[in-house]
């Protein structure tokens, strides 16, 4: 598959590094001749110091022959623009970065497709998605609603208190049990489990389950205790506060703390509708934090656009009796630190930019792909063709490959769990779990 990339930023320059691994053709173009020379000796891949918005620059790219053009410069109107030009040319696929929310609006999709631009992407607003969905369940690292909640998955860290330790899940995820155990995080490593496998302490544990079983869940892993989210306070005043802080329950209560003066200004024009506090000070000021109520606080993120800060700050909010912390890390080799210190859910805009990206590429019917943060999985949810693969034995002869797991399907709206005797059928909606990018390589079973 022959990929264009437009911006060797820190979401190009990602994109390049994982889809280099599975022997794409990759050319990266950036008119910063600096941001290529630190890149193109790394990947196996072809940097062009060109202008994207450049006719001459996109033909020595090769954009004519493209199946894929990404655009992820910083800027959303170059993004479109080359997009643009690229489709003109023949690029079969394109996908452009952008930061203004009316564009995503439904009704937009013909417009946008009609100008050569197939997909667009919002970064800050699908952060904003799973932040909230962070603070909204402070029991759980992850949580992802799978065909509008027919089917759920559950990200968990077990701790003492949890049921589900040390039994083999070959007992614990017998027939007919009410959830799978799909992926296991453990130390460095991620596990796509078999029966054999046990759950340890300190393990991140993936539920895949239907919303009726979910406080089941929950007692069994020991966190019923946990209380839930009435008060927020976030620390940063980005884009992605912002559409956080729009996307939160009204029965919270939100306390945004914001260095720059006139960025709290700009945020209550912005939130003039929402019932938030926009306070100017240091977030990182523990007296601040005191006087503005954190021991009375169930939820704290840390937005800034600096890692090493939001770190830190989720640390001292734990410190002072915060249960539930959200941490914006960009820099992708922090995350696993982040983890090692038990700072609650991680957030990071690359790994959510490349999960919609990656979904472009494959040739299968996929509504959606989720990456996991903290472990080396993917998640796809596939609707199955017509005379698929997948239709023509029960699962366990579909011969899948090793680190490969089907977690549930979703039919006529209902999400059931699969076992080894489950017969998929043509127009299901199916979620595979997958180590290592190996998503690319099931395209052959549900086409």
């Amino acid at each position: 598959m022959k990929i264009i990339i437009a911006g060797a930023g820190a979401v190009g320059t990602h994109l390049a590094e994982l889809l280099s691994k599975e022997n794409q053709d990759i050319v990266l173009i950036d008119e910063s001749e600096e941001k290529l020379a630190s890149i193109s000796g790394s990947f196996d891949l072809m940097t062009l110091n060109v202008s994207p918005t450049s006719i001459s620059g996109l033909k020595e790219a090769g954009a004519a022959h493209a199946d894929l053009f990404i655009a992820v410069t910083p800027y959303e109107t170059k993004n479109m623009t080359c997009c643009m030009l690229a489709s003109a040319m023949g690029s079969r696929k394109t996908v452009a970065r952008i930061d203004n929310s009316e564009y995503l609006e439904p009704q937009y999709n013909d417009f946008f497709k009609k100008m050569g631009i197939n997909s667009l992407i919002y970064p800050e607003m699908l952060a904003a998605k799973d932040i909230v969905e962070g603070i909204k369940h402070s029991w759980v690292r992850q949580w992802w609603d799978v065909h509008d909640g027919a089917l759920v998955m559950l990200g968990i860290k077990l701790r003492e208190t949890a049921e589900v330790l040390n039994i083999p899940l070959k007992d614990l995820c017998a027939p007919g049990s009410p959830y799978h155990i799909v992926a296991v995080k453990r130390d460095e490593d991620t596990i796509i489990p078999n029966g054999l496998v046990e759950l340890k302490l300190g393990d991140i544990a993936y539920f895949m389950t239907t919303k009726k079983y979910i406080p089941y869940i929950r007692k069994i892993v020991g966190k019923e205790h946990y209380s839930d989210v009435k008060n927020v306070m976030i620390m940063g005043g980005g884009r992605t506060t912002v559409h956080a802080a729009q996307k939160l329950p009204s029965y919270m209560e939100v306390k945004i703390i914001e260095q720059d003066e006139k960025r709290c200004l700009r945020l209550n024009e912005l939130l003039v509708n929402n019932d938030i506090m926009v306070i100017n000070g240091d977030g990182r000021d523990t007296s601040l934090l005191l006087d503005e109520g954190i021991h009375h606080t169930q939820a704290f993120a840390a937005l800034t656009n600096q890692t090493e800060t939001n770190i830190l700050a989720c640390l001292a909010a734990k410190r002072m009796g915060v249960r539930k912390t959200v941490a914006l890390v960009e820099n992708i080799e922090y995350v696993t630190m982040a983890e090692k210190l038990d700072i609650g859910t991680i957030i990071n805009k690359k790994t959510i930019a490349a999960s919609h990206i990656y979904q472009m590429m494959l040739d299968a019917d996929v509504a959606n792909v989720k990456c996991l943060t903290v472990a080396n999985a993917d998640v796809a949810e596939f609707v199955v063709k017509p005379n698929a693969k997948v239709t023509r034995k029960q699962v366990k002869d579909l011969g899948l490959p090793q680190g490969v797991t089907i977690g549930g399907l979703v039919r006529d709206g209902e999400g059931f769990l699969v076992s080894g005797t489950t017969q998929i059928q043509a127009g299901d909606s199916v979620v595979v779990f997958s180590k290592n990018m190996f998503i690319k390589k099931l395209d052959k079973y549900f086409t």
